[in-house]
């Protein structure tokens, strides 16, 4: 029994340390670092530390045994950036660490409503002095590019000099791993320090990028007491704060650092915004920001929070899913939401499709203008898209990179990267999802139209009409990355169908209630009608695989024809199998990495009958392996939408708490962002049922048996809805805005 699920506690600091320095990082969508202790561990202790800025990155050329024409040229890898977290304590000729002497006491915990981590240890250093150590730590939600630390000592019986060593140092790398293809594999040394100085009484350390020549530069200061003397030492690489004072019995020693983190895609000039920053903000205590992120933080939970009553553990699982997601963001148009966030190096901190299927919709339906953001990232690599586009010999159009940083493919195994060019109808589908449930005219206008279009241009590119009139897409993989290079995946055509009639009907709905701006992107498109029926065309004519005798949909055209995978006679210590078999022997069988035809199912809910979508379920759920973490929340989903609550919950177990319990062994590598969505769309969308669909919103409820109820509210064009489910009743509230209309099951309601 979890008694406060608003917190994560540790009591244990030997166990699991690498993965609770992801499940205690820290971020605001700028800036992120890892739990991390600072004062450090032992070098026989497995730790991974890490500071991060999103979108921050280094680029390599991609070494191929053999390249072909269009694969990327060059990776994109997040830095591991200028370290600031360590802070060493000394008493008398003792060094403090949690792994010499005796640690009498130990408790960590991060509180969900303050944004804070505190750690506190009553510690016995091996000649038997005493002492009580506090730390706080927070990545500032109001000033995202400040990370502070701070301190009290109080001391149990000892009386003597205590000395204080402050760091910032350059003198980092990045993890490399060549075995596990989910995890980080850039050069390790990205990062070199080209300048250090001081200025007052702030130290700053300046570093570039090896190859993109990006500026960081980290500025630390420090509050401490008056009775201690400072001296600073100064590195090739680092700078060196040593404090020193005495201490009595009974005595306490406060102390803050702060540290400050700008870059140069965002600050002109990173040094001289660095120092006006720290100038700024090192002149107030901790509890001058700890009180701002809590009001920051508060405001967030009165959007976003959602009540589970009789379950504590998926309620404490959820918040930190959301927590995680709020921290993990970018909130300026060069970055967007990587699928470790800012806590971690796996997958090189890279975006993905996860964005717009995944994590998406709870911003969209809980804060709109954080998901406008996401869209705007979109736009703003729209030339690279184009470019990307002629790269893959296509005449006209968009193909969005399907892993990126800045904008271009980082791909290099086209297979399961470049060939998923469902990624496009996945920004599409974002973009449509976005207007119908803000109404938002003025970006579909001024960037939503022209991303539709030209991904519409692309996608009609890559098809053709069969003689007997059906469009097809060949030569594509879909979400299911054990099934590639296939014709008519049903996922790919079922979204391009919607963006294709979409696409055509907001450009005619446009038309009529602000043409002189629809005549602008159409101008600057050079969009022509006849385009605009081919796509209503094609939409209308798209081949959906469909086999008449078993009535279920084939994920592609060939996908029955192939042999069942063996699952009976698959040791468990085989899965993943994408790390135990070679792609090849996957690609020759039925076996789903995740959900595929199920997805489609999912976001398209009316475009198939129940019955067929009911086969399909029974169908692929034999054959799925869930071995990517963007699955279970799928069939969560889907088990709801067919009838089958048992499973619906115990899939959604395998979703709400996957890195707090570490269900896929590799959390700490860091968190698994779209898992975290997923997790809220499984309630939401699955335990209560919602869907928008044409921008009509309705919900059709079941509660897992467990829970006693289930209140969340959302956003939805421009009024704040709250739900409150329980076994009993259902009700709908209007707590802002103008009066609207939804539907519960097969009914109409009138909010009011």
């Amino acid at each position: 029994m979890i008694s406060d699920t608003w917190k994560i506690v540790d009591k244990d600091f030997k166990k699991d340390l690498k993965l609770k320095e992801t499940l205690f990082a820290l971020a605001n969508g700028y800036l992120g670092v890892r739990g991390n202790f600072e004062e450090g561990v032992p070098s026989n202790i497995t730790s991974t530390k890490g500071t991060y800025i999103n979108a921050f990155f280094e680029s390599e050329e991609i070494q191929y045994g053999e390249k072909l024409f269009g694969f990327p040229d060059r990776s994109q890898s997040i830095v591991n950036l200028i370290d600031a977290q360590a802070i060493l304590i000394q008493i008398d000729d003792e060094n403090y660490s949690l792994f010499e002497g005796e640690v009498l006491d130990y408790n960590r915990e991060l509180d969900l409503r303050k944004g804070v981590i505190s750690r506190t240890i009553h510690w016995k250093s091996p000649k038997g002095s005493e002492i009580k150590i506090s730390w706080k730590r927070m990545v500032a939600l109001t000033i995202k590019e400040l990370f502070i630390i701070d301190l009290s000592i109080e001391s149990i019986n000892f009386s003597g000099k205590v000395v204080l060593r402050s760091f910032v140092d350059g003198d980092v790398s990045n993890m490399v791993s060549e075995d596990d293809p989910r995890v980080g594999t850039s050069s390790a040394k990205s990062l070199k320090v080209t300048d250090i100085f001081q200025k007052g009484i702030s130290s700053f350390v300046c570093a570039q990028t090896v190859n993109t020549k990006f500026t960081v530069v980290c500025g630390i200061s420090h509050l401490f007491p008056e009775s201690f003397t400072e001296k600073v030492d100064c590195y090739k690489e680092s700078i060196t704060h040593t404090y020193t004072g005495d201490i009595k019995p009974g005595g306490k020693i406060s102390f803050t650092k702060f540290a400050v983190y700008t870059d140069s895609r965002r600050h002109e000039s990173p040094a001289k915004s660095n120092e006006e920053i720290l100038t700024t903000s090192a002149n107030k205590i901790f509890e001058f920001y700890a009180k701002a992120q809590e009001e920051y933080l508060k405001d967030f939970w009165e959007k976003s929070d959602v009540l589970i009553q009789g379950d504590s553990a998926l309620q404490q699982g959820i918040r930190f899913n959301m927590y995680h997601l709020l921290q993990s963001i970018g909130k300026d148009k060069v970055s967007n939401i990587s699928a470790k966030g800012l806590t971690g190096e796996g997958y090189e901190g890279h975006y993905f499709w996860d964005t717009e299927i995944y994590i998406f919709p709870f911003f969209l339906f809980t804060n709109p203008d954080l998901a406008k953001n996401l869209l705007e990232y979109r736009y703003s690599i729209l030339e690279s898209a184009r470019k990307r586009a002629k790269e893959m010999g296509h005449t006209k159009g968009v193909l969005y990179p399907w892993r990126t940083i800045a904008g271009d493919e980082c791909s290099p195994f086209f297979p399961a990267g470049t060939a998923q060019y469902h990624i496009n109808a996945d920004i599409a589908y974002s973009i449509t999802q976005y207007f119908e449930a803000t109404e938002d005219e003025d970006f579909l206008l001024e960037k939503g139209m022209e991303m539709l279009i030209e991904i519409a241009r692309l996608m009609f590119e890559i098809g053709h009409f069969r003689r007997d009139g059906k469009f097809c897409i060949d030569a594509v993989t879909g979400p299911d990355e054990y099934t590639c290079i296939v014709n008519n995946n049903y996922y790919t055509n079922a979204l391009t169908k919607n963006l294709f009639l979409k696409a055509a009907r907001f450009h005619e709905l446009l038309g009529k209630s602000n043409p002189e701006q629809q005549k602008i992107y159409t101008e600057k498109l050079s969009l022509q009608n006849s385009e605009l029926q081919d796509f209503i065309k094609a939409g209308d004519n798209i081949l959906l695989p469909f086999d008449k005798e078993m009535q279920i949909h084939p994920q592609d055209d060939s996908f029955l024809n192939k042999k069942v995978w063996d699952f009976e006679n698959t040791p468990k210590e085989n899965y993943p199998l994408l790390l135990n078999y070679h792609p090849l022997t996957l690609y020759r069988h039925q076996v789903c990495k995740q959900a595929d035809t199920l997805l489609a199912h999912f976001l398209l809910d009316q475009e198939e009958e129940l019955d067929l979508v009911i086969n399909d379920f029974n169908y692929y759920e034999k054959i799925t392996t869930h071995d990517s973490s963007l699955s279970t929340c799928i069939y969560s989903i889907m088990s709801n939408r067919v009838g089958q609550y048992a499973k619906a919950y115990d899939y959604f177990m395998n979703t709400a708490r996957l890195d707090i319990d570490n269900l896929h062994h590799n959390s700490g590598d860091g968190i698994h962002t779209a898992c975290m969505g997923g997790s809220w769309m499984s309630i939401v969308f699955g335990f209560a049922g919602m869907r928008l669909t044409n921008g009509v919103l309705s919900f059709k409820p079941h509660l897992p048996e467990k829970w006693e109820s289930l209140v969340f509210s959302i956003q939805f064009k421009g009024r704040k809805i709250q739900c409150h489910l329980s076994k009993d009743e259902t009700n709908f509230k209007l707590i802002e805005g103008d009066p609207i209309e939804i539907a519960l099951f097969s009914d109409k309601l009138l909010l009011k």
